[in-house]
């Protein structure tokens, strides 16, 4: 499915955006990579091409290298927000939902071995599945819902946006003093620890807090 008809199902009449990340905003996963906590969050963005429907098969591009998946909890902006403050940000959410944001893991290493950008191995076309979004009212406390990825079955991510270093409204309050968000866009806030290969044939199930659950599949 076309991501920019699943947004307008899901959503509201929107364009498919930008995709702003964050690197390392759970302790842990950065300890697992072996990678220093920033001082404050680290940003890159993923383009518009990069959005799929996660309720589709993720399809596998293996000519560069491993992928490894990484859950985060995914904030589809309803509104412009530039240089946002906390009730602006929560004005300016439309909706809740989780991103995979699927990483060349090597060609990763490799660039930061050598002090280059991250986007080959980062924004490459459909490195973003993203699940439905669910109201942002559906949310008890987005500074402290559960998300959780299941291979195979078996539990590999279990964080929640509590254990952020920077919480949710705060890091968006921050992206938007340095760059407008749109309507459209998806903030994707970090993963906890628990990160992995793909590998064809997997299985994965996804969940955020009693809100949502999707299944999804791996294939080449």
């Amino acid at each position: 499915m076309n991501y920019q008809h699943h947004l307008r199902a899901i959503a509201s009449p929107l364009p498919a955006g930008k995709v702003v990340c964050v690197g390392r905003n759970y302790a842990e996963h950065a300890k697992e990579l072996n990678n220093p906590v920033p001082d404050e969050p680290l940003l890159f963005i993923k383009p518009s091409t990069a959005l799929v429907d996660m309720r589709q098969p993720i399809q596998l591009r293996l000519d560069h290298g491993p992928v490894h998946y990484e859950t985060e909890l995914a904030i589809l902006i309803g509104q412009p927000l530039t240089r946002g403050q906390p009730d602006q940000v929560t004005a300016a959410i439309a909706g809740v939902g989780l991103g995979l944001d699927l990483t060349l893991r090597e060609r990763q290493s490799q660039l930061k071995q050598q002090g280059h950008p991250w986007e080959l191995a980062k924004a490459f076309d459909g490195s973003c599945p993203l699940s439905p979004f669910v109201p942002f009212e559906a949310i008890t406390d987005i500074e402290d819902c559960r998300l959780q990825l299941e291979v195979d079955g078996e539990l590999r991510q279990n964080g929640s946006s509590a254990e952020m270093l920077t919480p949710v409204v705060a890091l968006i309050a921050y992206i938007s003093q340095h760059f407008t968000l749109l309507p459209g866009d998806v903030v994707l806030t970090g993963t906890p620890a628990g990160v992995g290969v793909l590998q064809p044939g997997m299985q994965l199930t996804l969940r955020l807090d009693q809100v949502l659950e999707l299944q999804t599949s791996v294939r080449v």
